[in-house]
């Protein structure tokens, strides 16, 4: 316990992260740091961006409130104090994607009609699904659905945003890398805090493993509505950079990620990359608490 205290207390979470890699940043990105020109004066880019970040938007609001609901949820006071950082981390994350979304051009006064025109349904339902073990108070299942499967979602799709962006928008690169680095933590949480209480409370395991099962359903139909209306950006960039090499200007290194060369997959096979990793990622750290990885029907 005395691990636990020390490595999830809100000391080590000020010298982390406030004090640590978010230490003269704006919104996560350098000071000063812009969005791409070639996404911002392009409209299929932009259209594009802007329907990705809604995305982020709607899982972190999720975020924000499992982690919120589970504070009082929690046994005890190191969960407590850990889910507070969270918390905040959370209420980051939907702010600094929010504020991209103004960045790409979306009026404040059009926020929400914005998100409620691209969240995807599968995303909405995905969340609801957490949002409902949360709403009971039910610690165990809250923090398996919070920490390990929404927070190994997005921990996967934030590194394969940031291979594809390193080169081409930094500005949403450096976003990424910090939220990267705060859902490392949280997923760590949940490992470390949630393998006693199943053992504690083996009972719980069908339950649990049945909103594992839903939201893994909701996640890979996501993921295939993306990438299904994904090819005409795809497209759209290649064409610049192709354009911006036959112009002489340099192309960068070609952005890899867990073996793919995401400058020339498919639509098809990036989505079949991350979900390949995300279900990787699920089935081990299941397995390290005591829970066996449920198969979904196909969606």
């Amino acid at each position: 316990m005395s691990d636990f205290l020390s490595a999830y207390s809100i000391q080590n979470w000020l010298e982390s992260c406030p004090q640590g890699y978010l230490l003269d940043t704006e919104y996560g990105h350098g000071i000063g740091e812009k969005e791409s020109e070639a996404i911002a004066s392009n409209s299929t880019l932009r259209e594009e961006s802007i329907r990705t970040t809604v995305q982020l938007v709607v899982g972190e609001r999720c975020a924000l409130a499992a982690s919120s609901g589970l504070v009082n949820a929690a046994p005890d006071y190191p969960s407590k104090r850990f889910l507070a950082t969270q918390t905040l981390d959370e209420a980051r994350h939907v702010e600094i994607f929010t504020q991209r979304l103004y960045d790409l051009g979306v009026k404040k006064s059009e926020l929400q009609s914005t998100i409620d025109q691209y969240a995807n349904p599968h995303l909405v339902k995905f969340a609801e699904v957490l949002l409902e073990k949360v709403d009971k108070k039910d610690f165990v299942a809250g923090v398996v659905g919070q920490n390990i499967v929404l927070e190994g979602l997005a921990f996967s799709v934030f590194e394969m945003l940031h291979a594809t962006s390193a080169a081409a928008n930094p500005k949403f690169a450096h976003t990424l890398a910090g939220t990267i680095a705060d859902e490392r933590r949280h997923v760590g949480f949940g490992e470390n805090r949630i393998g006693s209480l199943i053992k504690e409370f083996p009972e719980k395991k069908p339950e649990i493993e049945r909103m594992q099962k839903d939201m893994t359903y909701h996640m890979l139909a996501t993921f295939s509505a993306a990438f299904s209306g994904a090819g005409a950006a795809m497209n759209e960039g290649r064409r610049l950079a192709a354009q911006a090499e036959e112009a002489g200007i340099p192309s960068s290194e070609p952005a890899r990620w867990h073996g793919a060369n995401l400058q020339t997959a498919s639509p098809e096979e990036m989505e079949a990359v991350l979900a390949d990793t995300v279900l990787g990622e699920f089935k081990t750290r299941l397995s390290r608490i005591g829970l066996e990885y449920q198969t979904p029907s196909a969606p």
